[in-house]
């Protein structure tokens, strides 16, 4: 998709982080944006500045975990422009500690977010970006589906997850002869509030937070690592580019690369994993 300009972006968890520097950079290209989010306050302070600085923007409550909140989310896109021709499925959380430690309902919370978040995204749009004959996904992974670090582990696997669902996404579309391009994100630390995800965990992973000791003490050494990370609009202009060159791999970060490097060549060798990030 080289010309983007009067085109339709859809990206999930797109008033904050990674999917607010995404929308910013696509209105810079002209493009007509549905920004999806569950928090409301957040997204309805977004659509307005949007708005302000001229560009064409609606936006939806969305809970990507719910498959019929996703629907409508591409039914009001619709409704609203007429068409979609990129989908961002963006919306994500993180939780950790030590892996035997961590409560069941966080696993599930974030698993629902992360992964089934895309899952719902590709099975509502998919399908439409196909009989378009146009169109381009974008899933939100992260160098931690390329590389496993410590005390994440729900994160990582989530994230995964994603690449490898993506990758098979990219090979089906191919065989069945689909003009729709994919790409994965796959960047390291962003200064976002990704490590207050907590902010809108449901009821039941907020009551296991409370008997979790090790949550605070795990999650202060990730913090330091986020705010210590990249500016947001660095991912924005690498998506946007991305989806312009029908690049596959999003790798934003230059030290990702000797991380990958290692970890396939300690597969190759045999040896047993090392976490690719200083502790």
């Amino acid at each position: 998709m080289k010309d983007l300009k009067g085109k339709v972006a859809v990206i999930t968890g797109g008033a904050a982080g990674l999917g607010l520097a995404m929308a910013t950079r696509f209105a810079d290209e002209g493009m007509k944006l549905v920004l999806a989010d569950i928090e409301v306050a957040v997204l309805g302070e977004t659509v307005d500045r949007f708005r302000d600085g001229g560009a064409e923007v609606t936006g939806v409550e969305c809970d990507v975990t719910d498959p019929a909140s996703v629907d409508a989310l591409r039914d009001t896109a619709l409704d609203a422009f007429g068409a979609v021709h990129v989908v961002c499925n963006n919306a994500g959380v993180a939780a950790g500690g030590p892996l035997w430690t961590i409560p069941l309902e966080m696993w599930r919370w974030v698993m629902n977010v992360n992964f089934f978040g895309v899952i719902h995204g590709i099975h509502t749009f998919v399908p439409y970006l196909i009989d378009q004959g146009e169109g381009h996904v974008v899933n939100t992974a992260s160098a931690a589906g390329l590389v496993s670090a410590p005390g994440i582990g729900p994160y990582n696997a989530s994230k995964h997850a994603v690449v490898t669902v993506s990758e098979t996404l990219q090979q089906d579309l191919a065989m069945a002869g689909a003009d729709v391009g994919v790409s994965v994100l796959c960047p390291a630390f962003v200064r976002t509030r990704i490590h207050e995800s907590e902010r809108n965990a449901p009821s039941d992973v907020e009551a296991a937070l409370a008997d979790f000791p090790e949550w605070e003490a795990n999650w202060e050494l990730f913090k330091a690592f986020v705010e210590s990370g990249i500016e947001p609009s660095v991912i924005g202009d690498a998506v946007a580019d991305a989806v312009m060159e029908e690049r596959f791999y999003i790798l934003t970060h230059p030290e990702t690369q000797p991380w990958i490097r290692t970890r396939v060549e300690t597969i190759l060798e045999g040896g047993s994993p090392t976490t690719p990030i200083p502790l």
